[in-house]
C-alpha cells in the first residue's frame, strides 16, 4: 500500500521543481522529490560528460556527506540514506572519462520529517473518524488520509496536530486511515495504516405536545441501529429521564404544562457503539386560562374587553365569541371590536405556544347595550299636540326620548313605553331621538328624526295697487316658511305667485275687478298652510277707448268713448296740444271739448277714475282742428281775362284752393303758395270769392270773402276817322257802353290827345292840329271810382292829309301793362 502511494506522489510531483541552480557553464540542477530519507534531483545534460556525481552534504550537522554516481546518459537520480528533517547542499559534477570535472552545479533542500505512528482511530459521529498519532520533530503539519477498502474513495485533509479528524465520511462504513508529517521540504511517507468504522446516524426526532401534560416523540428507522436511547431533561432542572427502546415512537406523560423539555436521542449498532446524538426541545401546551371579567366598551365603535389570568408557558392568547369574532394578544386582556348592539353572547379564551393551543376556557356570558329604534316618527293628533313614537326593541329596560326644537329649546322624557307626548308650535322643526338602556348602558348614538310643523300664517299682510293691473303684496316672514304662495282669485280664475321673499307682485290682473288675495306659507317637508285668511282688493278701472270725434262747431268737438267700468266711474278726456291743454269730464259715453283753436293738432286720450285709482290712458287719437282762414284776401285783375289772388298766411294750412264763382262761370286754382294767378275771367262780372285752407292731413276749412267784380270789357271795333273840319273821330263798339264812361288817348309823333266819352256814347272827337301824322289809339272804359282799365289793346293809325276820309290802321299792338 505504501509503495503504491509513493509511486502516485512521484507522478504528481513530476512537474514540481523545488529548487533550481545554474552553473557558470549553463548546467542546471533541481530537486524533483523529497522524502524524509531521500531526495531525487534532475539536471540538464552536458556534452562530453561520461558520468555525473551527486554529493549531499548536511548543513550545520556533523553527519557525513552521502554520494551517488550516474552514467553520462542519465539526467535524474536519487540520493538515499539521508537524515529526516535535515538541510542538505546538493552538488552535481559532470565528469569525463578521466574523471575530470567538466561542469558543476549545486542547490539546497530540506528532507521531509520522520514518519509518524498512529495510536488509535475511532468514530463518534457518523460522518467522521478521529485519529490519534505520535507527533514527530520538525513537522509543521500533518496530512490525514482516508481510503475505502475497495479503493473507490480517497480523501486527504491537513491537520495541525494530534488528534485529527477526517470528515465527510459515510455512516457505518469501514475506512483505512494513515498520517504523514509535513515541513518545508515536503511530506513524509505514510504511516502504517489502521482500519476504523463510522458509527450510525442519530435518529431524526419529531416532537409534538398533544396535551398540556404530554410530549409525543417519533423518528424514522435508523439503518444498522438495534437500540435507541432517549434522554429527557426539564428546562431549568438537572434531573434526567433515560429511556431505551427498540420502537420508533415514545410518549412522555405527566409533564408540567407550558414547560420546555429537551430530548436527546441516539442509536446503537450491533457492536454496541452509540451513534450520533440529536437534541430537540419541545414545550408542552399551556393550561386553559380562566376568564375573570368581560366589559362592554364604548368608543368609536362598540366592543368588549375580555380579561383573564395568564398561564405558564403561553406565548399568546386567543379570545373568541360565540358569534365568530376574536382577538389575539400576548397580554392578559384584549378587545373584540366591533360588536353589535342588542346581542347576548359568550366568550372563550385559549392560550397557545409553539406546541399549540390549550383547551378553551369556561364560557363567559356578556350582553351589549340595546340597539336604538330604527323607526321613529312624530304624530300630530291636533295642531300643537305631538307625540314621538317608536318601535319596541329587545333587551331594553327603559327609554329616554329627547325632543329638541330648532331654536335650542329641548325636553326629554323617561318611559318604559314606546311613545312620548310634547307640545309642538307651528313653524318649528323638532329633532327627536330615542336612547334605549339596559345594564350594559346605552348606545352612543341614536337615529334622529326631523319633524317640521306646518308654517304659521303671516298676520300683517298688506295689499297695495302699484299699477293699474298689478297688486303688490307684502308681509313679515314667518317661522318655518321656505316658500310663499300668493294667489289672487276671482271666480273661474286664479293667479299664482311663488317666491321665497316676503313680497310678491301679482301682475296681469283684470282691470276693475275685485280679487281675493291669500298668502300661503309653505315648507318642503310639511307642504302649505291652507288656513290663512284672504284679503280683498280691487284693481284700477279699465282704460276707456275713443270711438269717434266729431266737430260740432268751429271750436267744439264731441268725443265718443267706451265705458267698460262700473256706473260710478268718472271719465276724463284730455286734448293735449303743443301749447295748451283742454279737458272735459263725464260719467257717460261722450263729452265735448270746447274753445279749440283753429290750425292746431291735439293728442286726445281718455282716463277712467274710481275710488281705487286711475286707469291707464286709453289709446290716444290725434285731433286736428281745421286750418285757420287767412285774415285778408286780395283779388287783382291782371288782364281782362286774368286775375291775381293773394292772401295772408294761414295757421295749420299747407295748401289752398282759391275759387272765383259767378253765374257766368267760375275760376279755381290749387297751390301751396299764398297767391294764385287765375284765368278765364269774364269782364264786367261780379264774382264770389272762396278760399279753402287745407292741412297736411287733408283737413279743410272753407273761407268766404267779399265778392270781386271784374273790370269793364275793353271796346272793340275801334276806328280813327279824319273829319272835314280837321278833327279826328275815334269810334268803337261796346257791350256795356251804357254803364261806363270811356277815355280815349291818342299818342302821335307831334302831339298827344285825350278825350272822354260819357256813358252810352261810342265815339269821341279830337281836334287835330296837323295832318299826316301816325297815332296810337287806346280806348278804355273807366270803372267805379274813376279807375281806368289799363289793359285795353292799343292800335296805331296813319292819318293822311285832306283828300281821304278814312283812317288807315297801320298796326295793332298790346299795350304794356305798366
Amino acid at each position: 500500500m505504501g509503495t503504491t502511494r509513493l509511486h502516485r506522489i512521484k507522478l504528481l510531483l513530476l512537474f514540481t521543481l523545488t529548487g533550481v541552480c545554474t552553473a557558470q557553464n549553463d548546467i542546471t540542477l533541481s530537486v524533483f522529490t523529497v522524502t524524509s530519507k531521500s531526495m531525487t534531483v534532475q539536471w540538464s545534460g552536458h556534452s562530453g560528460a561520461s558520468s555525473y556525481k551527486i554529493t549531499a552534504t548536511p548543513k550545520n550537522s556533523p553527519q557525513q556527506p552521502v554520494f551517488a554516481q550516474f552514467s553520462g546518459n542519465m539526467v535524474m537520480g536519487s540520493v538515499n540514506s539521508l537524515s529526516p528533517n535535515t538541510v542538505y547542499t546538493m552538488q552535481l559534477e559532470a565528469m569525463d572519462n578521466a574523471l575530470n570535472v567538466l561542469s558543476s552545479a549545486e542547490t539546497e533542500e530540506t528532507t521531509a520529517p520522520d514518519v509518524p505512528s498512529i495510536h488509535q482511530a475511532y468514530s463518534k459521529n457518523s460522518d467522521s473518524i478521529t485519529v490519534e498519532f505520535e507527533e514527530v520533530s520538525g513537522s509543521t503539519s500533518y496530512i490525514l488520509r482516508a481510503e475505502s477498502k475497495f479503493g473507490d474513495f480517497f480523501f486527504e485533509t491537513s491537520v495541525p496536530g494530534s488528534p485529527g479528524t477526517v470528515v465527510g465520511l459515510q455512516p457505518y462504513t469501514d475506512y483505512i486511515l494513515s498520517v504523514m508529517s509535513v515541513n518545508s521540504g515536503g511530506r513524509s511517507q505514510p504511516s502504517y495504516p489502521i482500519e476504523a468504522k463510522t458509527v450510525v446516524i442519530a435518529p431524526k426526532l419529531n416532537t409534538s405536545s398533544p396535551s398540556n401534560d404530554s410530549i409525543h416523540v417519533t423518528w424514522p428507522l435508523v439503518e444498522h441501529a438495534v437500540l435507541y436511547t432517549l434522554i429527557m431533561i426539564r428546562e431549568g432542572s438537572s434531573n434526567r429521564l433515560v429511556l431505551n427502546t427498540t420502537d420508533t415512537t415514545v410518549t412522555f406523560d405527566n409533564l408540567e404544562s407550558g414547560i420546555s423539555y429537551c430530548i436527546k436521542g441516539m442509536a446503537w449498532n450491533a457492536e454496541g457503539q452509540a451513534g450520533d446524538d440529536l437534541t430537540v426541545c419541545q414545550i408542552t401546551r399551556p393550561l386553559s386560562p380562566d376568564v375573570t371579567h368581560v366589559q362592554v366598551t364604548q368608543g368609536r365603535s362598540l366592543g368588549i374587553a375580555v380579561y383573564w389570568m395568564m398561564v405558564q408557558g403561553a406565548s399568546g392568547y386567543f379570545a373568541f365569541t360565540s358569534n365568530g369574532q376574536n382577538c389575539t394578544t400576548d397580554n392578559s386582556y384584549c378587545y373584540i371590536v366591533p360588536q353589535e348592539c342588542g346581542q347576548n353572547h359568550t366568550v372563550y379564551v385559549v392560550a397557545y405556544n409553539d406546541a399549540g393551543p390549550s383547551s378553551p376556557s369556561q364560557p363567559a356570558k356578556y350582553i351589549t347595550y340595546p340597539c336604538p329604534p330604527e323607526n321613529i316618527w312624530v304624530e300630530e293628533s291636533t295642531p300643537g299636540n305631538c307625540s314621538v313614537v317608536w318601535e319596541d326593541v329587545p333587551l331594553v329596560e327603559y327609554y329616554v326620548a329627547f325632543i329638541k326644537r330648532d331654536d335650542g329649546n329641548e325636553k326629554s322624557c323617561n318611559t318604559t313605553e314606546t311613545t312620548c307626548p310634547f307640545f309642538c308650535m307651528c313653524g318649528y322643526t323638532y329633532l327627536t331621538s330615542v336612547f334605549p338602556y339596559n345594564q350594559a348602558g346605552t348606545s352612543l348614538f341614536a337615529h334622529v328624526r326631523n319633524y317640521t310643523t306646518i308654517p304659521c300664517c303671516p298676520q300683517d299682510v298688506t295689499v297695495e295697487l302699484v299699477s293699474t293691473e298689478t297688486l303688490e303684496v307684502m308681509w313679515s316672514p314667518v317661522k318655518g316658511a321656505e316658500l310663499y304662495e300668493t294667489t289672487a282669485a276671482q271666480p273661474n280664475n286664479v293667479l299664482h305667485c311663488n317666491d321665497t321673499a316676503p313680497v310678491c307682485a301679482l301682475s296681469d290682473l283684470r282691470c276693475n275687478t275685485p280679487y281675493s288675495v291669500t298668502v300661503t306659507p309653505c315648507s318642503e317637508l310639511r307642504g302649505c298652510n291652507r288656513t290663512c285668511t284672504p284679503h280683498t282688493h280691487e284693481t284700477a278701472p279699465c282704460a276707456p277707448e275713443i270711438l269717434n270725434m266729431t266737430q260740432t262747431s268751429n271750436s267744439t268737438y264731441r268725443v265718443l268713448i267706451t265705458t267698460p267700468n262700473s256706473p260710478n266711474t268718472n271719465y276724463t278726456v284730455t286734448a293735449t296740444g303743443r301749447y295748451d291743454k283742454h279737458v272735459c269730464k263725464t260719467r257717460n259715453d261722450s263729452c265735448e271739448l270746447t274753445q279749440l283753436p283753429c290750425g292746431a293738432l291735439y293728442e286726445v286720450t281718455a282716463v277712467a277714475t274710481t275710488a281705487v285709482g286711475k286707469s291707464l290712458p286709453g289709446y290716444s287719437q290725434a285731433l286736428e282742428t281745421g286750418p285757420c282762414c287767412p285774415s285778408t284776401v286780395n283779388v287783382t285783375q291782371v288782364t281782362q281775362a286774368m286775375t291775381n289772388v293773394t292772401w295772408s298766411p294761414s295757421t295749420g294750412a299747407r295748401s289752398y284752393v282759391a275759387s272765383l264763382m259767378s253765374p257766368r262761370g267760375k275760376a279755381k286754382c290749387h297751390t301751396l303758395d299764398a297767391h294764385c294767378l287765375m284765368g278765364c275771367i269774364t269782364c264786367g262780372t261780379n264774382y264770389s270769392v272762396q278760399l279753402d285752407a287745407i292741412s297736411s292731413t287733408g283737413h279743410k276749412s272753407q273761407c268766404h270773402y267779399r265778392g270781386f267784380s271784374s273790370s269793364a270789357c275793353c271796346p272793340t271795333g275801334v276806328k280813327l276817322y279824319r273829319r272835314t273840319n280837321n278833327s279826328l273821330r275815334v269810334y268803337w263798339r261796346s257791350s256795356n257802353s251804357q254803364a261806363y264812361n270811356h277815355t280815349v288817348e291818342l299818342y302821335g309823333t307831334g302831339a298827344n290827345y285825350t278825350c272822354f266819352a260819357a256813358a252810352g256814347s261810342m265815339h269821341c272827337d279830337i281836334q287835330e292840329g296837323t295832318c299826316g301824322d301816325v297815332y296810337t289809339v287806346v280806348v278804355a272804359p273807366v270803372g267805379e271810382y274813376g279807375v281806368q282799365v289799363t289793359f285795353c289793346l292799343p292800335r296805331t293809325y296813319s292819318v293822311p292829309c285832306p283828300g281821304s276820309n278814312a283812317g288807315m290802321v297801320i298796326s295793332r299792338r298790346r299795350r304794356s301793362l305798366k
